[in-house]
């Protein structure tokens, strides 16, 4: 197939009719709504109490924040092509929601890791820890947190704006990153490296942060305040930890295989868990299991 200038991509992920489009959009509305009131509600919780302004909960602040970022780059999109009968995004358009969602997948990992970083000092070397977790350190875990994703997608979205598409057609109802790979005119060897290179920091940052636990959990079973300590707020982190993994593996599966047996709205939903599921979850689950917030929400 030939190089062709692409100025509009079309969307065929969204096949129902227009009664069922109307049903997911008022659960879908209500979800973002939802989304919304309960990450904002624990960043405010945070932000206004000094009690709260310590590196645990000031990286959960800013994965609470990441969870609003990325459900944006969805979201409005979703929504506004559930009560349209065109399914249509711009070029520059859809950069854009790929490199908002790009970046949340990857400041997710981030964030997830310096919140272990933190526990393991917290229990692991309690009487070093304020002599660790500094402002200075905390500062500086937050710019690896945001600056790391943001450069790594910019540096891949380069890489997609130089390649030649051959096709404008993408399978899903987002923009992403391996939907565009699949409209590229010929397989590029420099860019299969690079996403190797991609998943082995990513398989580095999980890697990391089981070895984190597994240390924890070793000194936890010596100490019973450390038990203790680890329920009330590692326990949230490795549900969290867990949760996001299960659901952008599946949708790693599912990008990779597409299986024909499936239907279109179940690889609707696999696609789209990972979007939905942590910023939904997350400030509920911190915000249950941990005393100090569940108070003063």
């Amino acid at each position: 197939m030939d190089n062709i200038s692409i100025t509009i991509f079309t969307f065929s992920g969204i096949n129902e009719s227009r009664t069922s489009k109307h049903i997911i959009f008022a659960f879908a509305i209500q979800g973002y709504f939802l989304i919304i009131i309960f990450n904002l509600t624990l960043i405010s919780v945070v932000l206004l109490e000094k009690a709260l302004h310590e590196p645990m909960y000031i990286f959960l602040c800013s994965l609470c924040i990441n969870g609003l970022f990325g459900t944006a780059g969805f979201f409005p999109k979703f929504l506004s092509d559930l009560l349209s009968d065109t399914h249509v995004i711009s070029y520059s358009g859809c950069l854009i929601q790929n490199f908002v969602i790009f970046s949340y997948v990857l400041c997710e990992f981030t964030s997830l890791t310096v919140m272990a970083i933190d526990r393991y000092v917290a229990i692991c070397k309690p009487l070093h820890y304020h002599t660790i977790m500094t402002a200075e350190t905390t500062g500086k875990c937050l710019v690896f947190v945001w600056m790391f994703p943001c450069c790594t997608v910019v540096f891949f979205t380069c890489l997609t704006i130089i390649r030649p598409l051959c096709g404008s057609h993408i399978d899903k109802f987002f923009c992403q990153s391996s939907a565009l790979e699949k409209l590229a005119c010929k397989e590029d060897t420099f860019v299969f490296v690079l996403n190797a290179i991609f998943m082995c920091v990513i398989t580095s940052l999980v890697s990391f942060i089981i070895i984190s636990y597994w240390k924890i959990i070793a000194a936890c079973r010596r100490s019973k305040s450390n038990q203790h300590k680890f329920m009330q707020t590692c326990l949230p982190h490795l549900v969290a930890f867990f949760n996001f993994v299960v659901v952008t593996l599946f949708d790693g599966i599912n990008t990779r295989f597409h299986s024909k047996d499936f239907s279109q709205e179940l690889h609707n939903f696999i696609s789209v868990k990972y979007l939905v599921i942590p910023p939904f979850i997350n400030p509920i689950i911190y915000g249950v299991n941990l005393n100090p917030i569940r108070t003063r929400a």
